[in-house]
């Protein structure tokens, strides 16, 4: 058992005499490292810098509106006897859409035209008295006065006959509000009122019968910031301006339409502008009072430099992009960039054709880093 333990004690300090040795020695420190020691290669993906037409676009938030909207009231006071129309559906103008109880008008016109048959005759007697007092004084028995009191009994009649037919129209009118009829064109919405209840058409505060909504076209007002109204404006002076309409996540065209108008006054608490615009809405998409992601397109820049947008950076003072250098390393560039949707950037400087720029990876590199380069994929 010693002589092993002496055996096993004196492997151990020849084990480490050979490290230290070997660790010493000037010849064993300049052998070359194990294959695999030298530094890894950051896997990237990487895209081309190419050439496109890029669609000049100013973006902002908009509001859905009903190209016109009404909300439908009775013009007389009466019972809602009928309803017409079922809601949600679409109507055009002078469909009918409900009835107030027509009878006390219908009486009040019948009073009116027996007023004016009475006035007739008691004019056409007027104008026999104003004969026989006109005979009279040419033979001198009747007094000027006679004949002058006659002569304004047969105006006064006259006068009541004009009265008389204003009842009637005024009669007439009213007789005709009772059936209410669809203003325009459009959807109705929701019934406000049952058939049954009593309407005052004075009340201000009553809802109504039912609101109509024109949606076909419909309107989409948004706002942009007051130093792009020139541009705007020089260009609608060339040609018509499309807007386009997405999602609030910008995923999903819901529209293209037209620029209608610019609002007549920059708002100058918020230094903006109004501007509407009209779709066709054909495929009812737009709905009022829905919220929407607005492109206004001014024109387009053709054949210009483009980079996806995720491939250039943010820092401090500049943007930049990682340049794919032929030696399979990463260089930091400086770019300046014109329009960007989210997806295409276009390049103004710093960027020259067929070049290579990181898209993906670009979280673990810096200026001089070594990469292993996927496939190129384009721009688009």
């Amino acid at each position: 058992m010693r002589r092993r333990a002496r055996l096993l004690a004196g492997c151990r300090r020849m084990a480490v005499a050979a490290l230290l040795a070997g660790v010493a020695h000037p010849a064993l420190a300049q052998l070359p490292p194990a294959a695999g020691a030298g530094e890894a290669r950051i896997p990237v993906t990487a895209a081309a810098v190419i050439r496109q037409d890029v669609p000049i676009l100013l973006r902002n938030i908009g509001a859905v509106q009903a190209f016109q909207a009404v909300v439908v009231r009775s013009r007389v006071d009466g019972t809602l006897e009928q309803v017409f129309f079922t809601e949600g559906q679409e109507v055009k103008r002078g469909d009918r859409l409900a009835l107030i109880d027509p009878r006390p008008y219908a009486a009040a016109l019948a009073q009116a035209k027996a007023k004016k048959t009475y006035d007739i005759v008691l004019l056409e007697n007027a104008k026999r008295d104003l004969a026989r007092t006109q005979s009279l004084v040419r033979n001198d028995f009747a007094s000027h006065q006679q004949l002058d009191t006659q002569t304004a009994a047969v105006g006064e009649g006259a006068a009541t006959l004009v009265a008389d037919d204003a009842a009637i129209a005024a009669a007439q009118l009213n007789l005709d509000f009772c059936t209410i009829t669809a203003p325009l064109d459009g959807r109705v919405g929701l019934r406000l009122v049952d058939a049954g209840n009593f309407i005052r058409a004075s009340d201000a505060t009553a809802p109504g019968i039912v609101t109509i909504a024109q949606i076909h076209p419909i309107a989409v007002v948004h706002t942009l910031p007051q130093d792009a109204l020139p541009r705007i404006h020089e260009a609608m002076a060339r040609s018509r301006l499309t807007v386009f309409a997405y999602t609030p996540d910008d995923g999903t065209l819901l529209g293209t339409g037209a620029l209608l108008t610019t609002d007549n006054a920059i708002d100058p608490m918020t230094g903006t502008i109004r501007l509407k615009a009209v779709f066709p809405n054909q495929d009812d998409r737009l709905w009022p009072g829905q919220f929407v992601n607005v492109r206004l397109q001014l024109g387009v820049h053709r054949n210009a430099l483009t980079v996806p947008s995720v491939a250039v950076q943010r820092s401090q003072s500049n943007l930049y992009v990682f340049v794919v250098k032929p030696d399979s390393t990463v260089a930091v560039q400086p770019v300046e960039i014109g329009q960007d949707d989210g997806r295409t950037a276009e390049i103004t400087r710093g960027l020259d054709d067929g070049a290579q720029v990181v898209v993906n990876g670009m979280s673990r590199l810096q200026h001089g880093s070594a990469v292993a380069v996927a496939a190129p994929r384009p721009a688009g």
